[in-house]
């Protein structure tokens, strides 16, 4: 059978804290206190489009894995919740180096905003996904039908969740904007080290919401030891 080729355009970008990939949670859902904005390409910007939709409390997101675009792919990965080490089929995993690199996140809806110059946009929270991220769907999540309360996670059962306990003082708090405390504290401690790097004496580096976050992680402690705004976030002063 002849293979198909599929055409598909983006109808929506992303607006969210993460100008990079890393920091980013490595599932949606696992940090509620994020949130982001899917601003609609000028297409797609028709009211209509969204009716009924504020009924909805969840939301899938369909999109593409823009930070990890490839030519070639690989029918295995190492997941990070296997140590980054193990290797799994690429089909048994979320990995974003897959033959098309789609990614699913589904997402809590908080509202549809229409603004004179964007039109409809949709407030979202717990979202995975870089800034500037393409969307090429938006579908409505729908108990009845996605929820599985008897399915099994195959291999990432065996780790439940997984949280670091953040330090932060008072002096590196009082850098980050009062809204987005919360969620920071929240990525963090999902860990956003890679998988394989366990260097106690290490100071990562992670952009989150115009700002540069440094910090060490000792076992099961994240130890915030740097705040600064980024030279994008000062110049904008």
């Amino acid at each position: 059978m002849e293979q198909t080729t599929a055409v598909m355009k983006s109808i929506a970008r992303i607006h969210s804290d993460f100008p990079s990939k890393f920091g980013i949670p490595r599932q949606s859902g696992l940090v509620e206190e994020l949130q982001a904005l899917v601003v609609m390409e000028p297409e797609f910007r028709v009211a209509e489009a969204f009716r009924g939709l504020e009924g909805f409390s969840h939301i899938w997101l369909i999109w593409q894995f823009s930070g990890a675009l490839r030519n070639t792919w690989s029918p295995t990965v190492r997941p990070p919740r296997l140590g980054g080490n193990q290797r799994v089929g690429v089909f048994a995993s979320r990995s974003p180096f897959r033959p098309n690199s789609m990614g699913l996140s589904c997402v809590r809806l908080l509202g549809v905003e229409y603004r004179e110059d964007l039109g409809p946009v949709l407030r979202v929270a717990g979202a995975d996904l870089m800034d500037g991220t393409p969307i090429f769907d938006i579908k409505p999540y729908v108990p009845l039908a996605d929820c599985r309360p008897e399915a099994v996670g195959g291999f990432s059962d065996r780790f439940g969740s997984y949280h670091l306990r953040v330090e932060m003082e008072e002096r590196w708090k009082e850098k980050v904007p009062p809204e987005k405390l919360d969620a920071l504290l929240g990525v963090l401690g999902q860990d956003p080290r890679p998988s394989y790097q366990k260097d106690p004496e290490r100071v990562y580096g992670m952009e989150f919401a115009g700002m540069e976050i440094k910090f060490r992680v000792n076992e099961d402690v994240l130890t915030v030891c740097g705040v600064e705004m980024t030279e994008e976030n000062q110049s904008h002063r």
